[in-house]
C-alpha cells in the first residue's frame, strides 16, 4: 500500500520532478512533460507503460492493482490502485517513464558514471 503523502515523495524523488497540471488536474511534471498523477476520483495513479499490450498484461496478471478506464483505452497507459501497489513497484514504474522523458544527459548519467569508474578501474 502507497498513501497519497508516500506517492508525492515518490513522483518528487526523481530529479527535475515537480508538481503541475495537466488537463486541469493537479500532476507532476518532469521537464514540462506529463510525468504522473493521482485520479482522486478512485485512488489511481496514472502511469505510461511501454505499450497497450503490456498495459493488459499487468491487468490480467494483477487485476487487484492494475486497471483502466474508457478515457485511457487507447493510451498505452494504465492505473494503479495505490491501496494495492507497492512502493517498489511504483517507483519502478515511474524510474521507466522519468528516462524516457527526462533530458538524455541526466536519464543517462548515472549508467555512464558507472562506466567510466569501471575503466578506471582496468587500468
Amino acid at each position: 500500500m502507497v498513501s497519497k503523502a508516500q506517492f508525492e515523495k515518490i513522483a518528487l524523488s526523481f530529479e527535475g520532478a515537480e508538481k503541475g497540471t495537466s488537463y486541469g488536474h493537479p500532476a507532476f511534471l518532469v521537464c514540462k512533460k506529463f510525468f504522473t498523477r493521482l485520479r482522486p476520483d478512485d485512488g489511481s495513479a496514472v502511469l505510461f507503460v511501454g505499450s497497450i499490450d503490456e498495459r493488459e498484461m499487468l491487468m490480467e496478471v494483477e487485476p487487484a492493482i492494475f486497471h483502466v478506464t474508457a478515457h485511457y483505452k487507447d493510451y498505452p497507459i494504465v492505473l494503479a490502485r495505490l491501496a494495492k501497489i507497492d512502493a517498489a513497484t511504483l517507483k519502478g514504474m515511474l524510474q521507466r517513464r522519468w528516462a524516457e522523458i527526462a533530458p538524455k544527459r541526466k536519464a543517462g548519467a548515472a549508467p555512464a558514471v558507472k562506466k567510466k569508474a569501471a575503466r578506471r578501474a582496468k587500468r
